[in-house]
């Protein structure tokens, strides 16, 4: 078990349970019915990726491809859950920024997408 991926899957755990009770309890009445659907988007997607980072806690960390994963994965969390939390909150924080982040989200599904394909490579190899 690797004891920095379990880290840090629990912290971003934590903050995807803050992330979401905060739009049930705080947000809700504060957004659109669009932007909360924005906003639990990037809870979901954050979630199905710190349950990667457990799984791939489960490799053993000298693998090939292991420590990328763990690096894709995490920033892939920070930039596409990150930048759709920003954008479903842009109005509310009176920011204009959708033409800025907005192309930061299809950048964390490529880290998605690429920590995914180093998790499979580092299963498959031999160290």
């Amino acid at each position: 078990m690797n004891r920095k991926i379990v880290i840090t899957a629990a912290i971003l755990g934590m903050f995807g349970v803050i992330a979401g009770a905060f739009a049930a309890h705080g947000l809700k009445p504060k957004l659109t019915a669009y932007q909360l659907e924005v906003w639990h988007t990037a809870v979901q997607y954050q979630f199905y990726h710190v349950f990667a980072l457990l799984f791939l806690s489960l490799l053993p960390a000298d693998r090939k491809f292991t420590g990328t994963a763990y690096w894709l994965f995490t920033l892939g969390i920070v930039f596409f859950s990150g930048s759709l939390y920003l954008l479903a909150c842009q109005d509310l924080l009176n920011l204009h920024i959708a033409n800025i982040i907005g192309p930061v989200t299809p950048l964390g599904g490529l880290l998605f997408i690429g920590g995914w394909a180093a998790m499979a490579l580092g299963a498959s190899r031999d160290k």
